[in-house]
């Protein structure tokens, strides 16, 4: 029964407004506004219409009464609804990217010009989450959750903005499906292996998962290599200890794509995204090179590091 139901209701999800992405802003008119009754609204109409039947054959003008003043307070109900969407316009959509695996909180940004309040807006998707868009001076933001699998640019999916204020009798909602793409970085290499050589003055030295001098045991973090782990000391701690080692550290270190001989495609850019975060975490100065494209830095910070990670990001499936 669960799929002749499933696949009705994507057929009809389909006659939707809007069958299609659309530039933002996206404002909600009575045109692609929908209202229908809740369960409970499909309840209390069963339960007015037993009372009208029986106030009519008992000719019971009070009971009649009743059940037209409720009645008259459902289909304002539908009324109001209604107007708690109408006019709220989304006006942007973003998101910071995330390795592919991990969620990516979706920001969704509503306005309205007038200064009517609106209460009990939610915004989900389909076989997703849902976060409540509270507006307040015009404006709302909700973050949903978006599970990533691949990197490079995901699609947004339709959003739906609804509300059943004030009774939970009806349940109006509109579609909104933003055309702005999001960006997935590649998931980084789950082994921590040395950063290249730099190169420059040697003569400053820092810290290093491997290298000439052992400097000091620190807690083991995740990703460190096994092969750094102190086995006697970490047994008389009872806790797992890590060396650490003293290296020569160069001005600026090449992560350069053909260095790596006899690693597949995809583990290439996992190992290079792992070496961009490492040497990003240490300060140090890194250039990126990739095939069919210029080098990037020599530089660090912020923006090299996003410039680093989305052009791994984008690049063609081996």
């Amino acid at each position: 029964m669960m799929a002749p139901t499933r696949g009705l209701r994507r057929r009809l999800l389909a006659l939707a407004r809007p069958r299609r992405q659309e530039s933002l802003p996206i404002r909600f008119d009575r045109r692609r506004i929908y209202v229908l009754p809740t369960r409970f609204g499909l309840f209390f109409a069963t339960l007015l219409a037993v009372m009208s039947v029986g106030a009519l054959n008992y000719n019971n003008n009070p009971a009649l009464l009743m059940a037209f003043l409720l009645a008259g307070a459902a289909v304002a109900s539908l009324v109001s609804a209604q107007l708690q969407l109408s006019g709220v316009a989304i006006t942007a959509v973003d998101a910071e990217p995330v390795p592919a695996g991990q969620p990516l909180h979706l920001r969704v940004h509503a306005r309205v010009d007038d200064r009517r309040p609106r209460s009990g807006l939610k915004v989900d998707y389909d076989d997703g989450g849902a976060a409540g868009l509270a507006m307040r001076g015009g404006a709302g933001e909700a973050v949903l959750e978006l599970p990533t699998r691949h990197r490079g640019w995901i699609d947004v999916p339709r959003l739906r903005v609804s509300t059943t204020w004030p009774l939970g009798i009806a349940r109006a909602w509109s579609y909104a499906w933003p055309d702005t793409p999001l960006l997935v970085y590649p998931a980084p290499d789950p082994v921590a292996m040395p950063l290249p050589a730099g190169s420059g003055d040697p003569a400053s030295r820092r810290l290093q998962a491997a290298g000439d001098d052992v400097h000091h045991l620190r807690n083991y973090r995740t990703g460190d290599s096994r092969r750094a782990i102190a086995w006697k000391p970490s047994a008389r701690r009872g806790a797992l200890l890590v060396r650490e080692f003293e290296q020569p550290a160069g001005t600026d270190i090449d992560l350069d794509w053909r260095e790596l001989h006899g690693v597949a495609h995809e583990a290439r850019i996992a190992r290079l995204a792992r070496w961009v975060e490492d040497a990003e975490r240490d300060g140090r100065r890194y250039r990126l090179t990739l095939p069919a494209q210029p080098p990037i830095g020599p530089d660090r910070g912020p923006a090299h590091r996003h410039a680093c990670l989305r052009a791994l990001a984008l690049m063609p499936d081996g």
